[in-house]
């Protein structure tokens, strides 16, 4: 019955498309579904699948924005109709505003990731953290209710606030559950960006934290141990991530541009609520 878990991909991809770009946790949402459909596989693939298929979700980052964030264009004469490739010096701008912000959760997973893990990867920080960073959204949007932001688009963000938002983006580095996308939304919003350019910011702070993540786990995956049905798994769960994402990116810019991110807020405070609840009497 494999079949059964090329089934189960499709589901951890659909999962993952999702819950990655909205703002309510991707690691609250794969406890819950792990504790319900379990890959019959080993754990060290499992492991791995669940970072990988993440390279579906940030391929349909890469292809939606691609004019946006591709500093490298070839451009045509006019004249001559020759191509030349040309190099676009404000995207290169955004790309080290993009590196800067990455810059302190890079240390900080590097010097830490696996105490981190020994230490708050457990359904209880997953769980309250899933309400602590829902009740702030609530809490920021009615405080920025009636307020203009400062910040219109995503070249007026500064190296300054660029580091600020790498700063939220370590919490959710540190503290599962708190989603790393609700984390550098939240933080561009208290600075002072539209809600249309905190997520697009955090979109593209997605490319380079998650291939870097996607690109250690597949060096340390031993390939040996990889059959058909582990590649099919991989490969089913990569392309529905992928085309999941594309449409849910989609859909979320449509959203915030007529409405606040509090339904987000009351979404996560009654998943991490049904997280407590769940394990509190099932755990054991």
């Amino acid at each position: 019955m494999e079949w059964i878990e090329v089934f189960k991909a499709v589901l951890f991809g659909i999962v993952e498309g999702i819950t990655e770009w909205l703002p309510v946790s991707s690691t609250g949402h794969m406890i819950l579904l792990d504790e319900f459909v379990t890959l019959n596989l080993s754990e060290a693939f499992k492991s791995a699948f669940l970072v990988v298929i993440q390279l579906g979700a940030i391929m349909a980052v890469v292809v939606i924005y691609w004019h946006q964030i591709w500093p490298f264009p070839i451009k045509t004469n006019s004249q001559t109709g020759n191509k030349k490739l040309t190099v676009d010096m404000d995207i290169m701008n955004l790309w080290f505003k993009i590196i800067v912000a990455c810059i302190p959760a890079v240390i900080i997973g590097l010097l830490f990731e696996e105490k981190i893990d020994e230490l708050f990867y457990n359904y209880m920080t997953v769980a309250i953290m899933l309400i602590v960073v829902g009740i702030a959204f609530i809490i920021i949007e009615n405080r920025n209710k009636g307020h203009k932001a400062k910040v219109l688009a995503v070249d007026q963000i500064s190296y300054k606030y660029a580091l600020i938002i790498g700063a939220f983006q370590v919490i959710a580095a540190v503290f599962p559950g708190t989603s790393r996308s609700g984390a550098t939304i939240l933080g561009g919003i208290m600075i002072g960006l539209t809600r249309k350019v905190a997520a697009e910011f955090t979109f593209y702070l997605a490319i380079p934290v998650m291939f870097g993540a996607s690109f250690l786990k597949m060096i340390k995956l031993d390939y040996s141990l990889l059959g058909g049905l582990e590649w099919a798994v991989l490969f089913v769960g990569t392309m529905v991530a992928f085309l999941v994402s594309y449409i849910v990116i989609n859909k979320l810019m449509d959203y915030i541009r007529k409405h606040d991110f509090k339904i987000f807020g009351y979404y996560r405070i009654a998943l991490g609520t049904l997280v407590i609840l769940y394990f509190s009497i099932f755990a054991n």
